[in-house]
């Protein structure tokens, strides 16, 4: 049973048992049965209220859903690497501004990036070492790599 509903059974209860409302005590019970009323409705009102807000709430979450998915999902198809590892992160100085920049791998196999400070397109060059494995001996064969030198 609803509230207003409860407030119906309250009011045929007081019309049935015969109140006098011209007493006080009638006028009083009168008034209690008035203010139930407005509270049941006020109530009913802010439920279904309540009830719109929800079912709006929902579909904005839904959209937001989808609209995550679209735009992360993309990023995530980019991505070359099948494992949960974090990109590195390398500070550049701009030349120009002398603004401090943060920008991950996949910027500097791009190649360049504006600068967000002041615009100045920046370019990178990503030197290779000369040895396979990087151990700074700057041999193509230095062995460290399992390749012999030809003899």
């Amino acid at each position: 049973m609803t509230l207003t509903e409860k407030v119906a059974y309250l009011k045929g209860l007081v019309e049935g048992i015969g109140v006098d409302e011209t007493t006080s005590q009638g006028k009083i019970t009168k008034a209690i049965l008035d203010v139930l009323d407005d509270m049941a409705f006020t109530v009913s009102d802010l439920e279904d209220s309540t009830s719109e807000l929800y079912e709006e709430l929902e579909a904005i979450d839904e959209d937001l859903g989808a609209l995550e998915d679209e735009f992360y999902g993309e990023e995530d198809d980019d991505d070359d690497c099948c494992c949960d590892c974090e990109d590195d992160i390398y500070e550049v100085v701009c030349p120009n501004c002398n603004e401090e920049i943060c920008i991950d791998s996949h910027i500097l196999e791009e190649g360049e990036i504006e600068c967000p400070n002041c615009g100045e397109l920046l370019t990178f060059e990503i030197e290779e070492d000369d040895c396979c494995c990087g151990c700074d001996c700057e041999e193509e064969d230095c062995g460290c790599c399992g390749h012999e030198e030809d003899k």
